[in-house]
């Protein structure tokens, strides 16, 4: 399955979560930056609020694509072991790229969330979403941290999947929805004909619309 673009793939993905809609119980945390136009779809029909997660993938150096693992808001640091082991990465290396990566992320953190505070997550229904999911290392970082605060379930919800990958999160999340699972998967962008990059002023003004739609049914 192939996706028209980004929006289109959120109100798809909407259909699958119609028994998280109108609850006040229910948070939608969207991954940066290519989660965020998935997400807002999706909350604007469950008419549930929409906050930021902020992962940032940990690139081995001199081969930025190939993730080495990532990390979270509030600390979390979730490592691929085999891709570690097999380069033969030392903590020096994971510890120089992790400090870069923790300031592009408080960074972009005051950015998208400007005076808002965090959103709380203890005893909610979390869904986490991207518009799609490759190794799974920065879902699989964010799935972590969101487990620290106590919430009532993780769901992890995206338009498509490597198909292992997708198998992976079987374990990790409470429940996983993947629209399409296709085989050789290639990499995300090669399932949207529209895979343009969000920009951090898309995320900003996509947040402020949907903190709008939640006050406007208050």
């Amino acid at each position: 399955m192939r996706f028209k673009n980004r929006e289109y793939a959120g109100k798809k993905l909407a259909d699958e979560l119609t028994e998280y809609a109108n609850r006040n119980d229910v948070i939608i945390l969207a991954l940066p930056r290519g989660g965020v136009p998935v997400a807002y779809e999706v909350a604007k029909k469950l008419e549930v609020p929409m906050d930021v997660f902020l992962v940032r993938k940990l690139g081995v150096p001199g081969q930025e694509e190939l993730a080495m693992g990532a990390i979270a808001s509030g600390g979390v640091e979730v490592l691929n072991k085999d891709i570690v082991q097999s380069l033969g990465i030392s903590r020096n290396t994971i510890d120089e790229v992790a400090e870069k990566e923790y300031k592009e992320l408080e960074r972009r953190e005051r950015s998208y969330r400007g005076d808002r505070p965090k959103p709380g997550i203890e005893g909610k229904h979390v869904i986490l979403i991207d518009d799609g999911l490759a190794t799974g290392a920065s879902m699989r970082s964010a799935v972590k941290a969101v487990r620290s605060w106590n919430p009532a379930e993780v769901i992890v919800a995206v338009p498509t999947s490597a198909p292992d990958t997708c198998e992976l999160f079987e374990y990790e999340a409470d429940r996983i929805i993947c629209l399409s699972t296709p085989e050789p998967f290639y990499g995300v962008g090669a399932w949207y004909e529209d895979f343009s990059q969000t920009t951090d002023e898309e995320v900003s003004d996509l947040l402020e619309k949907a903190e709008n739609l939640i006050k406007g049914q208050g």
